[in-house]
Order: structure tokens, then C-alpha cells, then sequence
């Protein structure tokens, strides 16, 4: 009889791989080796430099599969001086294990793999089990889960139903669920004007008087009052700029940033639309050209409260003793990819550390994610 995968010494086994984006630092190797000689089907999906790994148990194209969507890259150290511990060391403190990717999340693949292995050992079940681990859920995430997910299009792999492991609690292991996510998107306003001295300023074209009057215009109203299930969008100005050493000059160009976090009331094309619309009319106004720059990182979605959020809600109560909170609030995950595949939610660890110098977790919650994902492929294939 094998003995059930330890997801703290697995979590260590990655932390000390050094896994940051874009380098695969050996923490896909370790899976592969574990997932492999458990009797999975593994195959690396790298793509552009970035190493993915899908791995299967059972069927090609099984009636009930069941996905779990993760990563192992992680984000840089940081001031290295300003860590307690040795950032790629597992080590554990006080029944803290810290290392970064301890929350982002590491200890989260560990916990469904080792769940997944003990799961199929014990209770072989009619279906699929499905693991879709990247390492660019961190850098530009053009290469990571899309690559995944076309080349499971391409070989007719599929997922009926996908949990992604991102920390998804604010405060207390178990209190709050992902069912759906903001959109997102960034636009960068180029101003072109006439350059001229300050103090003959009717001789130039201000292209920052412009911006400035563009950017007013952007916040004068919000975007909207939220939604049944999404919060207001908001609009954030996080730049502007023109590189001018001198105080007597009005500059020829200026630039400005805004980034917007959007519910299911709008789409990227229809923002797009708002933000030209808008830039077009100061353009008129002032004789300034504005050009906009604009990327979607990705649209707002939502899995509707169901099937699939009670039975994970269900499993999260009966480990925790908390109901989750079904919430779409926080930044971007790779769910947004996943959700054109099927339907998807997102639940684990408590997030509170995750980026930050001494990333760590709490060794006991380990242990308690895993018997969370035990309990919700029990539940699936019951």
C-alpha cells in the first residue's frame, strides 16, 4: 500500500526550485517525476521558452474530467537583505514554511497533487483527473495556460470543470471563493503638440494641459454603480510624464497611463471605444493629437452560482467550518483563460503574504488545502 503524498514536503520540494518567471527551475520536473510514476500521462506543452506540464489520469476525453488549473513560477525576491529566511530554503519557522511561492502558490499545486495521486490510488474513478500547471501565470501569461489550452484543442484533451489553486482568501482559510473575475485593461495616451516657450504659451499646443484635460474628463463619472455580482469598475490614473528637464519649455509630447478594472457591464471594446471617443473630442478642443495604445489583459466573466461553486462551498464548510464568500473581487488570474475552455472557479490558500518579502504559509494549511481538494474529487465523482 503506498503511502499518501506529504503536500509539505512537496510544497518544499518546489519553493527550492528558484522558478522565476520565465525560468522553469526544475519545480515542473519534480511534478512530472511525482505525477508519472503515479501512473499519470504527462506531457510538457513548452511554448516560447515557457515550460508547461499537462498531466492525465484516465481517459482521453472522459465524460467527467476534472481539471485543476495551476503554476509554478513565481514573482522575484526583491531586496534579498530583507528576508528572515533563505527566499528558495522550505524553511520552517514556528509552523510557518517560508519561501517565495510558499502562497502564489506552490503549496497550492502541492495540495491537488497530492490530493490527485492519493484520490485515483484509493478510489479509482470513472473519468479524468486533470492537472494543467504553467510557469507564466506570473510574466506576460502569452505562453503558460493559452498554450495549454490550445494544445489540449489540437490532441482532444478536455476539462468538464476546472478549480484554479490561486490564494483566494482574504483573512481565514476558507472564507472566500473566486466564481468569476474583473476585466482588465491599460491604455497609454501619446500627446503631440507644438513645443514652445512658457511664456508665450499661445505660440505652442500644451500637449500636457491636454492629457490633463483628457484624464479629467476620463474620472469626472464613475464607470458604473457594480453589478449583481461585480463591485463598480474603477479607473486608475498611474502615470504621466514628459521628460522635461527645463521649467520654460512646454514640451512637444507627453504621455499618460490609465488602467482599468472593469465588471460584466462593459467589454475591452467597448472601453476602447469610450476611451477614443474621448481623446478624439480633446483632440478637437485643443488641436492636440492624442494616440491611444490600448491592451486587454482580459475580459470580466463570471460562473453563475451552481453545481460547481455549492460542491466546492460544501467541501471548503465541511474541512473549515466556513461558507465561502462566491466573490469576483481582486486582480487577474489565469482563470480568465480557462473560462472559455469550461466552466471554472477558484479557490485556496489565505493570500496575505503572497508577493511580499517572507512569503510563507502555514504549514497546518497545507494539509487542510489538501484535504479540501480530496473532498471536492470525492464529491465529483460520487
Amino acid at each position: 500500500m503506498s503511502q499518501p503524498v506529504d503536500p509539505v514536503k512537496l510544497t518544499a520540494d518546489l519553493i527550492r526550485c528558484p522558478s522565476v518567471t520565465p525560468a522553469e527551475g526544475g519545480a515542473l520536473g519534480v511534478l512530472e517525476t511525482l505525477l508519472s510514476d503515479a501512473g499519470f500521462t504527462c506531457t510538457r506543452v513548452d511554448r516560447n521558452g515557457i515550460a508547461n506540464l499537462y498531466a492525465r489520469w484516465g481517459t482521453r476525453g472522459a465524460n467527467r474530467s476534472f481539471g485543476f488549473n495551476g503554476h509554478t513560477d513565481v514573482v522575484p525576491v526583491g531586496d534579498l537583505s530583507a528576508w528572515t529566511q533563505d527566499p528558495f530554503g522550505a524553511a520552517i519557522v514556528d509552523g510557518w514554511m517560508y519561501g517565495r511561492g510558499a502562497t502564489d502558490m506552490k503549496s497550492g499545486v502541492a495540495a491537488f497533487a497530492a490530493a490527485a495521486i492519493d484520490f485515483i490510488r484509493e478510489t479509482p474513478p470513472d473519468g479524468a483527473v486533470i492537472l494543467a500547471i504553467t510557469g507564466d501565470e506570473e510574466g506576460d501569461a502569452q505562453d503558460g495556460t493559452t498554450a495549454l489550452l490550445d494544445w489540449m484543442a489540437a490532441n482532444g484533451e478536455r476539462m468538464t470543470h476546472c478549480l484554479v489553486g490561486e490564494p483566494t482568501c482574504p483573512n481565514e482559510m476558507g472564507d472566500m471563493m473566486k466564481i468569476g473575475r474583473r476585466g482588465s485593461m491599460t491604455c497609454w495616451f501619446t500627446a503631440t503638440g507644438v513645443q514652445g516657450h512658457s511664456a508665450y504659451p499661445h505660440r505652442a499646443k500644451n500637449p500636457m494641459s491636454a492629457l490633463v484635460k483628457l484624464l479629467a474628463r476620463l474620472e469626472e463619472k464613475p464607470l458604473d454603480e457594480g453589478t449583481d455580482h461585480f463591485d463598480a469598475s474603477t479607473l486608475a490614473i498611474t502615470t504621466i510624464d514628459c521628460g522635461n528637464p527645463a521649467n520654460n519649455v512646454i514640451p512637444a509630447k507627453g504621455t499618460a497611463t490609465v488602467n482599468i478594472r472593469f465588471n460584466d457591464s462593459h467589454s475591452g471594446a467597448s472601453l476602447t471605444d469610450w476611451l477614443k471617443s474621448h481623446a478624439q473630442a480633446v483632440e478637437r478642443e485643443t488641436g492636440v493629437h492624442i494616440a491611444c495604445r490600448i491592451q486587454i489583459s482580459g475580459e470580466s466573466f463570471l460562473t453563475p452560482p451552481g453545481e460547481l461553486s455549492e460542491m466546492i462551498a460544501r467541501a471548503v464548510k465541511a474541512e473549515t467550518g466556513r461558507t465561502p464568500e462566491l466573490s469576483t473581487s481582486g486582480g487577474t488570474s489565469d482563470a480568465r483563460f480557462v473560462k472559455n475552455h469550461c466552466p471554472v472557479v477558484e479557490f485556496g490558500l489565505v493570500g496575505k503574504t503572497m508577493h511580499q518579502v517572507d512569503e510563507r504559509v502555514q504549514v497546518d494549511q497545507i494539509h487542510q488545502l489538501k484535504s479540501i481538494y480530496t473532498r471536492i474529487l470525492r464529491d465529483y465523482f460520487a
